[in-house]
């Protein structure tokens, strides 16, 4: 079909995920086995390759049955609860937690411990925002569009928080609609540049091509959002989570194709689906 095809090189993991998933392989290639509280990464085809690996995938349940191993904390962080578990259960902990997820726990902590009434942008039962919550004893309210809040029994001056992959615009939004409701707001922007900026680079990728494939697991909500950020610039924009969803027919003769992904999304998926799409 004559197609060119790119890769955007802005996509693709952020530094959080490259930190743990290489400390995974380090320990790994060491001991041949290490335990995952929860998937690595939000991306079955990355995960599958670990587990080939000798990664174990396990969940907080597993975790209180767990005695005498090596377990690793992903990037998203965990409550205080799990360290004091793992302290219990003689567990040691390869933290791979996140520097701007950590900075964000110890933020909201603080807040807490002034006993400030803490709300946090995000999504319910994410990883990242269950580890945010237990700073506060699963005190702080979290809420994922201001339509679920109470605005006569709120506080009349809140401390605001984000879950780190939020979008930035939209949390401003929020700002503005809390003050607009007479609510004094303490504003915290915890959002990861490297994160929220990918909004800008892919409006910009995506209009170059006729073509757009984006390139995430099912399960990322950060892949989501920027798969609707590449639909909304490009229509032709084609979702998918293994180079065995792309069919011939999605593409015309001649057409200059863009892979881009989330940040999830492992470099060497995209070049499979790159390498798919050249053998049409």
């Amino acid at each position: 079909m004559d197609l060119s095809v790119y890769i955007d090189h802005n996509s693709g993991f952020c530094f959080g995920v490259v930190y743990a998933i290489e400390m995974a392989e380090d320990m790994l290639d060491q001991e041949g086995h290490l335990y995952c509280l929860g998937d690595i990464v939000h991306n079955d085809e990355e995960v599958k390759r670990l587990v080939k690996k000798g990664l174990k995938i396990i969940n907080h349940a597993d975790l209180k049955t767990l005695h005498h191993e090596k377990v690793l904390i992903r990037a998203h962080g965990e409550p205080p609860a799990t360290y004091k578990l793992a302290i219990e259960n003689d567990l040691t902990l390869v933290d791979a937690s996140c520097p701007v997820v950590l900075k964000l726990q110890n933020r909201i902590k603080n807040a807490f411990d002034r006993s400030e009434p803490i709300y946090i942008y995000g999504k319910h039962g994410h990883a990242e925002v269950e580890g945010l919550l237990g700073q506060t004893g699963n005190e702080a309210v979290v809420f994922q569009n201001v339509s679920e809040l109470d605005f006569e029994k709120m506080p009349s001056k809140i401390t605001l928080f984000s879950q780190t992959t939020k979008s930035t615009d939209r949390f401003y939004e929020i700002n503005n609609i809390l003050r607009e409701k007479g609510i004094e707001v303490q504003t915290n922007d915890t959002i990861c540049r490297q994160v929220s900026n990918r909004d800008k680079e892919l409006r910009i990728f995506a209009s170059k091509y006729d073509k757009i494939v984006f390139v995430s697991g099912s399960k990322s909500s950060n892949g989501r959002a920027l798969y609707e950020v590449c639909k909304q610039q490009n229509p032709s924009t084609f979702f998918v989570s293994h180079p065995d969803q792309i069919t011939s027919e999605l593409f015309d003769r001649g057409d200059a194709v863009g892979i881009c992904g989330a940040t999830s999304t492992p470099m060497w998926l995209m070049e499979e689906v790159q390498g798919k799409l050249l053998r049409y």
